[in-house]
C-alpha cells in the first residue's frame, strides 16, 4: 500500500490571508522526505487553494510522483498538456461546495471524457477517473479506457452507525474487486483519517490511497513530517 499526500489545504490556509505562507511547496517537500509516495494537488477553476503558479514548482521539484486532480474542461486541459504531471485525475466540481462531493458520472458521461482521455495519454501522463464504487460507473471507467481509478471512500468515512459503515465499506471492497478484475490499477481516497483508515488498508485490491485533510490537520499539531510518518505507519503496516 502506497500513500500520496494531497497538499490543497496548506493552500487553503494561504489563501485565508491571501499571504505568501504557509508555502504548499515546502509541505510537498517535507511530506516526500518523510516517505509519501506521491503528493496530490487539485486546481480548481475557482483557484480557492492550489495557484498555478503552485503547480508549475510542484512540478519542478517533485521527486516521487505528482497527481492532478482537475475538472474535464478545456482549461485544464491546456494546463496539464502543459505542466505534464505523472497522473490526472478526472474529478467532478461545483463551485459551490466545500470540498467534492462525490464520484464522477462516467457512465453519463463517456462521450464527453473521450474528448480528454487519449489526447492526456499521447501526451504521456496516466488518467485516473474519481469514482464512487458503484459497479456501472467501474465498468464504464474501463470502457473509457483509463489507467487506473481512485474509488470515493466518503460515504464509508462519513458513516455514523456502525451498520452503515460496514454497508459502504463492502461497497468499496466490490468495486475495489471488479476493478482489479477488469485490469484497472485501484486506488481510493476521500474522507480517510487515522481512525478509520485501517479498514481500507486491508482491502488487498487497493494499491494507494489518497489522503490530504486529515494529514494537514495532524500537521498543525505535530508538523508535516510527524503527520506523514504517522498516517505511513497504518497506511503501510
Amino acid at each position: 500500500m502506497r500513500l500520496s499526500v494531497n497538499i490543497d489545504h496548506i493552500a487553503t490556509i494561504r489563501q485565508a490571508r491571501r499571504a505568501s505562507e504557509p508555502e504548499p511547496v515546502l509541505a510537498a517537500l517535507l511530506a516526500e522526505q518523510a516517505g509519501a509516495h506521491g503528493i496530490v494537488c487539485h486546481l480548481r477553476g475557482d483557484r480557492r487553494h492550489i495557484q498555478e503558479r503552485d503547480l508549475k514548482l510542484l512540478r519542478e521539484t517533485i521527486k516521487t510522483k505528482l497527481n492532478l486532480e482537475m475538472a474535464t474542461t478545456p482549461e485544464m486541459f491546456d494546463i496539464a498538456r502543459k505542466v505534464k504531471p505523472d497522473v490526472v485525475s478526472l474529478v467532478p466540481e461545483s463551485p459551490d461546495e466545500v470540498t467534492t462531493q462525490g464520484g464522477l458520472d462516467v457512465a453519463g458521461h463517456k462521450k464527453h471524457l473521450a474528448r480528454y482521455i487519449p489526447p492526456l495519454q499521447k501526451a504521456g501522463i496516466r488518467v485516473s477517473i474519481f469514482v464512487d464504487p458503484d459497479r456501472q460507473q467501474v465498468e464504464a471507467c474501463r470502457q473509457v479506457g483509463v489507467d487506473l481509478i481512485e474509488i470515493n471512500t466518503g460515504r464509508y468515512a462519513e458513516a455514523r452507525k456502525e451498520k452503515d459503515r460496514q454497508k459502504h465499506l463492502e461497497e468499496v471492497r466490490q468495486a475495489a474487486s471488479l476493478a482489479c478484475s477488469l485490469g484497472l490499477e485501484v486506488h481510493a481516497g476521500h474522507g480517510l483519517d487515522y481512525h478509520n483508515v485501517q479498514p481500507i488498508v486491508e482491502i488487498k485490491e487497493i494499491s494507494e490511497l489518497s489522503i490530504g485533510f486529515a494529514i494537514v490537520a495532524r500537521a498543525a499539531m505535530v508538523g508535516m513530517s510527524q503527520a506523514v510518518k504517522e498516517m505511513l505507519a497504518l497506511v503501510t503496516g
